[in-house]
């Protein structure tokens, strides 16, 4: 493999005698081209979802383009955060400040839709010119009476990932603001999970099925309120750790609420998070409602999966995602179809997780952290891939190279959660694999 000499250890192939250690939760190389993104996408991932919030993007209009309506992230209540607001700062902003024009943007915005709440995020040119961010959201927020919170997301020399922690510092500040507000027993929050495509309802219905109730959703489908009264569940339960976990351990520390990571992809990891919940709660009616669940989901799941197996039987994926979680799921249920994981990657995977994915994977199968379009494109040439998953900037790699792509990122509008999610995925998987149209590339021409 031609990797860029100072990436050579953040790439190694499972199985392989003496493989090193993945070298991993590092600075992108510089002149890579990672896959990541900027500090402000990654916060705005973690809290858009929050419905009845204003969202202000304090920066040039650029920034705004992404949050404009491309995530499938759906609100059963309000849509302000559909909006995508931003101050739009200008050469005279850039020289003279962009204070007054925050100021002038939020008291105007807060007046016309009377948000629960206000998130403003800065983005790189606020960094560089120094407006006081924090002081115009402490100064709305004592005019209007809502929290207006500051989102440090400037993204000089940051990623993604960075993104994640200011989010969740900013969620910090509403959690615990409610103490009135009672929550029954077998009350849990559902963490990094944001209703694409309306999975969290699928999930939600899951645990009420079981007799768990949902305090709060954060974030997807999220509201202020519920988040305020946040630290009074008994359980967090994480599916996005590497978006969400920072989140998990303030509470942890200020509040004392325990939390378990799961995942909702595919049929061994959605069951183990119904029996992980019911086990924490040390309840035997919540465990057998979860057994009784299950057995019913997969009494007609297993037999619909089983002709996509046979079709599929021997074709190979190469996966690259955000989250090393959603990587390790992948594997698991493309296994379950008949299909081999040849290639697996993440942009914010730890240690630990690409210890499981070693362990996981079958022998030779490359796994790599934090890679760039050249070294991918080279990966799926070299394991002659049938089929890629990944997000919105691994769509152009798969489609360049003539193979079948799978959106598994938060644009998608098919939920692939809970088990009518994995009936989902493997459709996909086989209507993308099996299309005739891969006859005329030059891939499919050799196959001929």
């Amino acid at each position: 493999m031609d990797i860029i000499k100072e990436r050579r250890n953040q790439v190694v192939k499972a199985g392989a005698e003496g493989t090193l250690a993945l070298a991993c939760e590092k600075k992108s190389t510089a002149g890579s081209v990672s896959q990541r993104a900027c500090v402000f996408c990654g916060s705005r991932v973690v809290l858009y979802p929050i419905t009845d919030a204003l969202h202000l993007i304090h920066g040039p209009i650029g920034c705004a383009a992404y949050t404009w309506d491309i995530r499938g992230s759906l609100s059963s209540g309000k849509e302000i955060y559909r909006l995508s607001f931003t101050t739009d700062l200008h050469e005279k902003e850039v020289v003279f400040g962009g204070e007054k024009k925050l100021y002038q943007a939020l008291v105007e915005l807060i007046d016309k839709h009377e948000p629960k709440a206000a998130f403003v995020y800065s983005t790189c040119i606020v960094g560089v010119i120094g407006d006081d961010v924090e002081a115009i959201c402490r100064k709305v927020s004592a005019e209007k009476g809502i929290d207006v919170l500051p989102v440090m997301s400037e993204g000089f020399n940051g990623t993604k990932k960075d993104g994640y922690k200011v989010a969740c510092e900013a969620l910090d500040k509403l959690v615990g603001t409610d103490n009135i507000s009672e929550v029954p027993d077998y009350s849990i929050n559902i963490l990094g999970d944001f209703n694409l495509a309306g999975e969290l309802w699928i999930l939600t219905e899951y645990y009420k099925k079981m007799g768990v109730n949902i305090n709060a959703t954060i974030t997807g489908d999220g509201r202020v309120d519920d988040i305020r009264k946040a630290h009074k569940a008994g359980l967090n339960v994480v599916q996005c750790s590497g978006s969400m976990m920072h989140l998990a351990k303030l509470m942890k520390e200020k509040y004392d609420v325990p939390f378990m990571k799961v995942s909702y992809f595919g049929i061994e990891d959605m069951s183990d998070a119904l029996y992980e919940v019911a086990r924490f709660f040390k309840s035997d009616e919540l465990f057998a409602k979860a057994k009784e669940l299950v057995k019913s989901e997969l009494h007609d799941l297993i037999p619909a999966l089983q002709k996509y197996r046979e079709e599929l039987e021997g074709k190979k994926a190469a996966i690259y995602v955000g989250g090393a979680f959603k990587a390790i799921s992948l594997v698991k249920a493309l296994r379950l179809i008949g299909v081999k994981t040849v290639v697996v990657g993440s942009q914010t995977g730890n240690k630990e997780d690409y210890e499981q994915l070693k362990e996981l994977c079958d022998e030779g199968t490359i796994i790599v952290d934090d890679s760039n379009p050249n070294e991918l494109s080279q990966f799926v040439k070299e394991t002659n891939s049938d089929i890629f998953i990944g997000g919105v900037k691994e769509r152009p790699i798969a489609h360049k190279m003539g193979l079948g792509f799978c959106d598994h990122n938060h644009e998608r509008k098919e939920p692939l959660a809970g088990y009518e999610g994995m009936l989902n995925f493997a459709k996909e998987i086989y209507a993308t694999a099996m299309s005739p149209v891969w006859q005329f590339t030059r891939k499919g021409a050799k196959r001929q």
